[in-house]
């Protein structure tokens, strides 16, 4: 008896965090979705350096997203970004092709970011912000086969 309460108990607090889990990375795809709709606007009105910001952080949201039902997180963003590597991009549950997204945009994004002579077209910039559609848009897929316990 004892020990099936304590199995019920354990139970739902593994589901707890499990629906927390599903909650932050649902958040987490949100913000990536929104900084690519800033991004958009921002593209209209000609700051470039800024729609590479965005566009990068899009991707690192929706990183964060996946890794987020694994219970994982990191102050760092090369955590972020091993991690993800590590669990999805070698495991081939997404395209290898998205990490190089991830080395393109976190290249131009802190060269944008810290490099006061650094100069980016608005083609270049267009790019990059098409990257970061494509990334967030097979992230979404996945994400939402997920959550609605369908395989990907």
């Amino acid at each position: 008896m004892l020990i099936q309460s304590l199995f019920i108990k354990m139970s739902k607090e593994k589901e707890k965090e499990l629906q927390y889990n599903i909650d932050l990375s649902k958040a987490r795809l949100s913000l990536a979705k929104e900084r690519l709709m800033y991004a958009d606007k921002i593209l209209e009105i000609g700051d470039y350096k800024t729609v590479a910001n965005r566009s990068y952080y899009a991707v690192f949201s929706a990183m964060r997203a996946v890794l987020a039902l694994d219970n994982f997180d990191s102050k760092k963003h090369s955590g972020v970004i091993s991690e993800f590597r590590r669990k999805y991009i070698k495991t081939e549950v997404f395209p290898i092709e998205l990490s190089d997204t991830i080395t393109e945009l976190e290249y131009v994004r802190q060269n944008s970011d810290y490099d006061d002579f650094y100069v980016i077209s608005k083609q270049k910039v267009s790019q990059q912000l098409d990257l970061a559609k494509e990334f967030v848009t097979v992230i979404e897929k996945h994400l939402t086969n997920l959550y609605n316990n369908e395989p990907s």
